[in-house]
């Protein structure tokens, strides 16, 4: 929770800091991802890093990817398409529920 009394983020004239944002914009020019971090706080490189490659594994491949996805783990099937489709589209389906399928894309090139 963003407390709006924290003197970290206010500077000696009493002046809140400028929060400093993220944007991932596709090349058809669409905001993909915003994420926002107080002054206090340093950014994730990493993070931002790790889904840019989601979103293009995701963009290529038709799949999406779990919590945490890093380049090489399993993705997800989307629940949009049949298991029968999914198993023609990808070597191996991995099917935790009708509606919950993994499968490995590589490194989602």
């Amino acid at each position: 929770m963003l407390d709006f009394q924290d003197t970290q983020n206010i500077d000696q004239k009493g002046i809140a800091f400028t929060i400093r944002s993220v944007f991932i914009i596709d090349p058809a020019k669409k905001i993909r991802l915003t994420m926002m971090y107080p002054a206090s706080c340093g950014r994730n490189t990493s993070e931002v890093l790790r889904v840019i490659d989601a979103l293009q594994t995701a963009d290529r491949k038709g799949v999406t990817t779990p919590i945490d996805w890093q380049v090489g783990e399993d993705v997800i099937v989307p629940p949009t398409v049949s298991t029968e489709d999914s198993k023609k589209k990808f070597k191996d389906v991995r099917e935790v529920r009708p509606y919950l399928r993994f499968t490995n894309v590589g490194d989602g090139k």
